[in-house]
């Protein structure tokens, strides 16, 4: 049946290895490892630690990085496993293929690329706020009009509102970031790795100054009682703590889009995202740590900046800045992993005939997929300069773990009808790792909200409708067969 028709990884490996679309090997470990930090470390680590402690787990919000990681962490080795065996891009769209069939590798593609786009579109919304607020600390005003959608009433100095127009800043940075991946992903990987050694440095500072004004007592109770609510403090908090924290990781999987631009794919992508996940699971145990320590979690309920408050507790006025400008490196870098997952996976879709060649074509000179870039510049652009930061939501979360799932069943499925493969890296304690994979994300999935679902569900109406009018007779897998 064609729905179900699925690519051999043979089939994968010698269609990414082509002239017509071969992509430029650049990237090492040390450059995917350092992607995986840019997707990763984000404003997340500045907002949600604050919000989990006040709200649900207390200082134990520690305790809450900790259950994220290691759900991260099975789901990330499955994708090393799959990675490794299947060196090309488009990430769990590409493993789909391989392991169950087109129609569910569609509708996976289909879904990521929502996905990369919302998130894009999100952060940069995020980042024009940082942006904007950094140049006023230096004098530097832009018009209301120029940073806000038309959707956003914004309040004067004056006490008069005014409408948004266009939000500038926001597609600025994406344009700017599109065409930097244009360019070349080596190019996009040295800048990246810049902006990851200034946003770790901010952390780093922020550890290093804070450490010496915490104050024990705010470490007690530890694990604050229950309030009666599940999920309001005690064990429960904890585990409903780890879930809103679980998306402060959402980006390692990124690295393996880059499968087809490093040298060593099937040595490099599983140190990749393994590393990538380690070192940042470290840096958000320690910085929560000092957070906690510094700022008790009672005064972090309704602060929108609790890391702001607690820098104010020291006489370093300068750190104020510094993390500002790191929050705002951080969301680069995110924008910039995001938008180079997006555009592979659509290059992927198109390679294998699902969408129009065009997007699959390669610059002669810069050996990128420009034209996706390209369309996902306008498309990006326009969510992000149009739409509020509430209306696009969390769209960037569902999707992503649908993802997760399917490739924990890949490797199950996999290991079973082709233990022959040679595998570089394997999940250890098969199949308990992928089944526990499976679950931890299936229970994420079950808490967000309905709008959250019907919003998916429409977008994958209008996958279908593609899907089953161009798609389906433009497949190359089934015009050769």
């Amino acid at each position: 049946m064609q729905l179900f028709v699925k690519k051999t990884i043979q089939q994968l490996i010698d269609s990414a290895d082509s002239g017509e679309y071969q992509l430029k090997r650049s990237l090492g470990a040390l450059n995917l490892i350092s992607l995986g930090i840019g997707a990763i470390i984000g404003a997340g680590i500045f907002t949600l630690t604050g919000i989990a402690a006040a709200h649900n787990a207390g200082p134990a919000v520690v305790l809450s990085f900790v259950v994220a990681a290691i759900g991260c962490a099975f789901a990330g080795m499955c994708y090393s496993e799959l990675a490794s065996m299947i060196p090309v891009a488009g990430s769990a769209y590409t493993y789909a293929y391989a392991t169950m069939g087109e129609f569910i590798a569609w509708i996976i593609g289909w879904d990521l690329v929502l996905e990369y786009a919302v998130a894009s579109a999100v952060v940069a919304a995020g980042w024009s706020g940082y942006a904007v607020s950094f140049l006023k600390d230096f004098g530097i005003h832009i018009p209301v009009q120029l940073t806000a959608c038309p959707f956003d009433t914004v309040t004067l100095a004056n006490g008069m509102q005014a409408h948004g127009i266009i939000n500038v800043p926001a597609v600025g940075v994406i344009v700017f970031i599109s065409l930097l991946l244009m360019i070349g992903i080596k190019e996009s990987a040295v800048v990246n790795d810049v902006i990851v050694v200034i946003k770790l440095l901010v952390v780093f500072s922020f550890i290093a100054v804070g450490i010496h004004y915490i104050k024990p007592s705010n470490y007690v109770p530890y694990i604050p009682p229950n309030t009666g609510n599940f999920g309001e403090f005690g064990i429960s908090g904890i585990m409903r703590a780890a879930g809103i924290i679980f998306f402060a990781y959402i980006g390692f999987d990124t690295v393996s889009t880059a499968a087809q631009e490093a040298h060593n794919p099937q040595r490099d992508i599983p140190r990749g995202i393994i590393g990538s996940l380690f070192i940042c699971t470290i840096i958000f145990i320690v910085f929560a740590t000092v957070l906690t320590g510094m700022l008790n979690y009672k005064a972090m309920n309704g602060d929108p900046a609790p890391v702001a408050t607690a820098i104010n507790m020291t006489p370093y006025p300068w750190l104020k800045f510094m993390v500002k400008f790191g929050i705002i490196a951080g969301l680069t870098s995110v924008i910039l992993v995001m938008l180079l997952g997006q555009s592979r996976i659509f290059y992927a879709m198109s390679r294998d005939g699902l969408l129009p060649k065009l997007f699959s074509d390669i610059h002669p000179q810069w050996r990128t997929p420009w034209r996706s870039n390209l369309l996902f510049m306008v498309f990006t652009g326009f969510f992000a300069g149009f739409f509020p930061i509430s209306q696009l939501g969390n769209m960037t979360s569902i999707g992503t773990l649908l993802a997760f799932i399917i490739v924990c069943g890949g490797v199950m499925i996999l290991r079973y009808t082709r233990p022959e493969i040679p595998r570089p890296f394997r999940v250890p304690s098969f199949p308990l790792f992928p089944i526990l994979g499976i679950l931890v994300c299936l229970s994420m999935m079950t808490s967000l909200d309905p709008e959250t679902w019907w919003r998916l569900i429409i977008w994958l109406i209008i996958g279908l409708i593609i899907y089953f009018t161009y798609s389906r007779f433009n497949s190359k897998l089934y015009q050769k067969e």
